[in-house]
């Protein structure tokens, strides 16, 4: 076996071993506790702009996207004054673009499965966004702590981490 192989199983084996410490952690429950009220705030106003643009007689597809997007909106605001409070730095442009750009990947799933689950289910529209929203949910927790909002000191260690070279 050669060494740098060794090293970088050394090297995953240590990170996942931090990684499952970081999930007994009181700064990782009171993080994931708050995410998930934003969260609820988020799926409120995502179901309500859904229906209301529904209601308006917007295709489905197009009203889940609008909704999506107010909702990462409100979300980003309320994790970043709140949730993520002490893991902000850099400006606030920066990590709104960011973070949209990240949730862009949920609102793909989000979409995929409301089309699938109401064209091919039958199942009402509402009902398929609501499913849409928890399955992307795990994706949009781990995004958002791993890229969005990632401690200072994290930024540094993710090369090595990952068997790549530091740079800079």
């Amino acid at each position: 076996m050669r060494l740098d192989s060794l090293v970088l199983r050394q090297s995953t084996w240590v990170s996942t071993a931090m990684s499952f410490r970081q999930l007994l952690t009181v700064d990782f429950w009171r993080h994931f506790v708050k995410f998930n009220v934003v969260g609820l705030v988020g799926v409120a106003v995502n179901e309500g702009v859904f229906l209301a643009l529904r209601a308006e007689g917007d295709y489905y597809l197009y009203a889940s996207a609008v909704a999506i997007e107010v909702s990462i909106l409100s979300n980003f605001f309320l994790n970043d004054f709140w949730t993520f409070r002490d893991r902000r730095h850099g400006h606030i442009a920066v990590r709104l673009a960011k973070f949209n750009g990240l949730m862009l990947i949920g609102l793909a799933v989000n979409l995929v499965i409301l089309y699938a689950f109401t064209t091919y289910l039958g199942l009402d529209s509402a009902i398929s966004n609501l499913i849409g929203i928890g399955a992307a949910f795990l994706l949009r927790y781990w995004l958002s702590v791993r890229f969005a909002w990632m401690k200072k000191e994290e930024e540094s260690v993710v090369p090595e981490a990952s068997g790549l070279p530091k740079t800079g």
